[in-house]
């Protein structure tokens, strides 16, 4: 590969300047990503047997240490000799009942978080704490999960270690009030503790059984199973159920049990026991340590993660992704599709209108009902729309997998049932085709939600009317039921029109394309479906067979998938939990599975479920996972809430961000402080209010006016912009990110491609103007320690093609020229290194770089590069020039193109102290910003055992 050493041939003025000649700007420095996981072995515990396959940990988590072993364990030398629990489950094992000796300042018992992925056995892990308890004496257990059907599950992990004298008895099987069961586990659903019963005349509660079941002194195991479900604590029921039993049972002994438990901060409230907040800490309630954490940005999350490691109170491994192939598969839209999907955009508009007409005719003062109604149906609409553009393209990929002698499972969230059962009510039980799901969506908008008279609210006489001041300004007018009526059907029988075009429920289009229910392994929560039979005739039937519940229906599907009788499985949220389905040994069909996700979850924590369930421990292959995007722009909107969650299961869940980061899909991760001052950007210059300096896509037809004309035509029609009588056109009040990327979506494909590239571009911008600046939050990443000994990698590499052809300057920058080295990259393109700062990201053009540099040889060049090499040492770029810098001679720091760089570096326990470090680093400095790193010297050694805060 060519190399060329190549000098400025720029004239230096003989006369020095009274002002510095501008100095070529120097590529924001980068720290480099380090490898993102480590083989994982218990570094304190010598228990127990290697588990059965590689597990891994995230660099960041493994450059912590547990705490030391204090607890002594009491489960049978028999059954860690017969492997029932590997070292790894052993190990988790301890550190729960150690930690559960603990005793918080707040006289509650601490608790303990397993993070285990998919694979590790948190099952068997679980098993073993209730186990290790029942031996110590404490005969009763409470262990909560999200389905009635992994008590069996529960069972089986009981008996695989060894314990099948603990019974488990099933919550839902007993009755309210009955507490005859004296011992064992008691299983139960996290919708079980919000059951309520008013039998009898009296008012019984699940919560109160289980509390007078365990009684007030009570201090057994208390297992929140895949403890995600608990999220949202103080706005949902359930959540406050689950702090409320943690409450009224201060001495139990906790296990909180989930991969995805800690997806963000907001969701650990209900994680009470972990003793990070509250009395005797440096948060003294949970919004206090909340707002510390989000202020930190990722960083701070994986701070988090290694506190709660070293402290005790969390572990997480997960099973090695080695030979797990990850891609994401962009899908172009068929040209009919693209005209249907233009149809369908423009008939919401106007339905956006007719709407906005018809309340205002009525006179309706409260709408927020109504427009949450009408947005709630825009989005799923679209998103139907959205995933039926995949349909053929999936079922191709798909059967050129199973020709490859490979098996596919297909991830869906959206079922389609509830409009099935519409059209099925409405046509007396019976069913002659397949049902579109988007037709159903606008139809029951229309139908149950259009204005009509009986919502007309009177006022008084002398009450000012009330506008609406986000939608289209329109002036009352009297009405009658008729001309509402009126405008009612006009809108169904266009959207009567529009359905003929429509696509099928997908689901139901599936498992036709695929050859129907007998060639295709449904598990989902639906109780029946559409089925074409073998006379071509289409019918309705229930999904539940001759001796099986609908119940049980899943379960009997998985194992005719695990042995090989059908090779194609389709599943839903409802099987997203409990049910494995990966290549296992112990099964018949050992086929290579190919996830292939249609429909990305609406959170991480359901994305995460599922795909664990193909990638497990005992698996004779790992499976390769496929995520199939439409070019859709707004579709993104889904992709990118899956790669925030994914961002931060990452960065909290397993300690590490990186961890999901290098699975590709963090750029569509939009929902953050950038995405949200890029909507910001965009709709302002849209509107005209501000000239943007990113310019609009280039190939849009008409040019830049037809494009913001055309888009600010394109927010009004989807609710972005309103139309106010007094201020004119203006943003919609409180428009989020996530509304946005809702919206767009019902813009025609051409306008809604073309806004989302115009924001992506602005996204892009202020995040590279942010790296620049220095304030880009990028996590925890490595950075090299480089002491003056080790900086000669320049200099190796000059000497290593010194034999190679250079170019040189004709006149000098200072006393000498300026000197690169370029290698031939792609094309003209050639990768540039300076002697101060090494390798540039971006690439030169050729002709560019000889404009300014001419060809010199190596011994040309060799004075030059050791001089600039030894000068930036400890003098910024500016000092080249006159020998002083502007900003040095004013007493600030400037490090414009110096290899010595000068960091203050905090080491040790860091969340303990992370709101007063803050808080001194920002009364000293201009900027409150904190940089997170992991530090290594040349020879690969951490520095101590702490990631680092750097203070600038």
């Amino acid at each position: 590969m060519e190399l060329l050493c190549f000098l400025s041939i720029m004239q230096r003025l003989h006369a020095q300047p009274e002002e510095e000649e501008e100095v070529e700007e120097e590529e924001t420095e980068e720290l480099g990503h380090v490898d993102t996981y480590a083989e994982y072995k218990p570094s304190k515990s010598t228990i127990g047997n290697s588990h059965p396959d590689r597990v891994v940990e995230t660099s960041t988590l493994s450059s912590v240490p547990p705490p030391d072993i204090t607890y002594t364990l009491s489960i049978p030398e028999n059954i860690i000799n017969d492997r029932l629990l590997s070292a790894l489950q052993l190990e988790a094992i301890i550190y729960a009942c150690q930690q559960h000796e603990v005793i918080l300042q707040n006289n509650q018992r601490a608790g303990f978080l397993i993070g285990d992925g998919a694979g590790v056995g948190k099952g068997r892990t679980v098993a073993g704490i209730i186990l290790e308890n029942y031996l110590k004496g404490r005969k009763k257990a409470l262990w909560f999960s999200v389905s009635n059907d992994l008590k069996y599950d529960a069972e089986r992990d009981l008996q695989d270690i060894g314990a099948p004298n603990v019974l488990v008895h099933a919550l839902n099987k007993i009755k309210y009030g009955d507490t005859a069961t004296s011992e064992g586990v008691l299983f139960a659903t996290y919708s079980a503790l919000i059951g309520e019963s008013q039998a009898g005349g009296q008012h019984r509660t699940r919560l109160n059984q289980i509390l007078d079941w365990c009684g007030s002194d009570f201090d057994g195991v208390i297992i929140f199973d895949e403890c995600h479900k608990a999220k949202n604590a103080t706005s949902t029921k359930m959540g406050k159920a689950v702090l409320d039993l943690q409450s009224k049972l201060p001495l139990a002994r906790v296990v909180y049990a989930s991969a995805t438990g800690a997806s963000e901060p907001k969701n650990m409230i209900y994680m009470s026991r972990l003793g990070i907040w509250g009395e005797g800490t440096p948060f003294k309630t949970f919004d206090d340590f909340l707002h510390a954490v989000e202020k930190r940005g990722v960083g701070a999350m994986e701070i988090v993660a290694m506190d709660m490691k070293v402290s005790g109170m969390y572990i997480a491994r997960q099973l090695s992704f080695s030979g797990v192939s990850f891609r994401i598969v962009e899908i172009g839209l068929d040209d009919d599709f693209k005209v249907v999907y233009n149809k369908a955009a423009k008939l919401w508009a106007e339905a956006l209108v007719v709407f906005t007409q018809a309340a205002d005719l009525l006179g309706m003062v409260s709408t927020k009902s109504l427009w949450g109604q009408f947005w709630s149906s825009h989005q799923r609409f679209f998103k139907y729309l959205c995933i039926a553009a995949k349909v053929r393209r999936l079922v191709e990929l798909a059967n050129r997998e199973l020709e490859a002698g490979k098996c596919v499972v297909i991830g869906l969230q959206s079922t389609g049932e509830a409009r099935t059962r519409e059209v099925l009510d409405e046509n007396d039980g019976h069913l002659d085709k397949f049902v579109s799901a988007a037709e159903g969506v606008f139809q029951s908008l229309v139908q149950k939600h259009f204005p009509s008279e009986k919502e007309r609210r009177e006022k008084g006489p002398g009450t000012k009317r009330k506008q609406n001041s986000i939608y289209t300004f329109l002036t009352v007018l009297s009405c009658s039921p008729a001309q509402l009526e009126e405008k009612k059907q006009g809108l169904l029988n266009k959207i009567s029109e529009l359905g003929k075009e429509l696509p099928l429920n997908t689901l139901d289009e599936l498992i036709d394309k695929f050859g129907g229910p007998e060639r295709v392994a449904e598990m989902t929560g639906r109780k029946g479906r559409v089925v074409r039979q073998p006379d071509g005739s289409v019918r309705y039937e229930s999904r539940a067979e001759q001796g099986h519940t609908i119940d049980h229906i899943n379960i009997k599907e998985k194992d005719r998938f695990m042995n090989g009788d059908k090779l194609v499985a389709i599943i839903s949220e409802a099987a997203s939990s409990g049910i494995s389905l990966q290549a296992d040994r112990r099964v018949n069909n050992q086929c290579r599975r190919v996830h292939m996700t249609l429909e990305l979850p609406w959170s991480a924590d359901r994305a995460i479920q599922q795909f664990g369930r193909t990638h497990r421990s005992n698996q004779v292959t790992a499976p390769e996972y496929i995520f199939l995007i439409s070019e859709l722009a707004g579709e993104r909107r889904f992709a990118s809430i899956v790669a925030k969650r994914l961002e931060s299961l990452g960065a909290l869940t397993h300690g590490d961000r990186r961890a999901t980061e290098s699975r590709d899909l963090s750029k569509y991760n939009f929902e953050n402080k950038y995405g949200t001052k890029a909507l910001d950007k965009i709709t302002k210059a849209i509107l005209g209010q501000i000239e943007s300096k990113v310019p609009p896509p280039k190939e849009y037809p008409g040019g830049d006016a037809m494009f913001f004309r055309d888009m600010k035509q394109g927010m009004m029609d989807v609710g972005i912009f309103c139309k106010e009588p007094r201020f004119g056109i203006n943003t919609e009040k409180d428009c989020s990110i996530t509304k946005f990327l809702n919206r767009i979506l019902g813009l025609e494909v051409h306008k809604q491609n073309s806004l989302f590239q115009y924001f992506t571009d602005n996204f892009d911008y202020l995040i590279e103007k942010d790296k620049k600046e220095g304030k880009y939050d990028m996590g925890i990443l490595g950075k090299e320690t480089l002491y003056e000994d080790g900086c000669n990698c320049l200099r190796t590499l000059w000497l290593l093609y010194i034999q190679l052809q250079c170019l040189r300057a004709s006149v000098v920058k200072g006393s000498h020229p300026c000197v690169l080295l370029a290698e031939q990259g792609r094309g003209h393109n050639l990768v540039v290194y300076k002697p101060n700062v090494g390798k540039q990201k971006q690439t030169e053009n050729l002709e560019n770089i000889q404009k300014k540099y001419r060809k010199v040889t190596a011994e040309e060049a060799k004075e030059s590069w050791e001089s600039q090499y030894k000068f930036s040492f400890k003098k910024c770029s500016h000092a080249v020039w006159t020998g002083r810098c502007k900003k040095v001679d004013e007493g600030q720091e400037c490090l414009q193109g110096m290899r010595l760089r000068q960091y203050h570096v905090l080491c040790g326990a860091l969340l303990c102290v992370w709101k007063r470090v803050a808080d001194v680093v920002a009364d000293v400095t201009s900027s409150s910003i904190l940089q997170i790193v992991r530090l290594k010297t040349r020879e690969h050694k951490r520095v101590g055992k702490w990631i680092c805060l750097i203070l600038h």
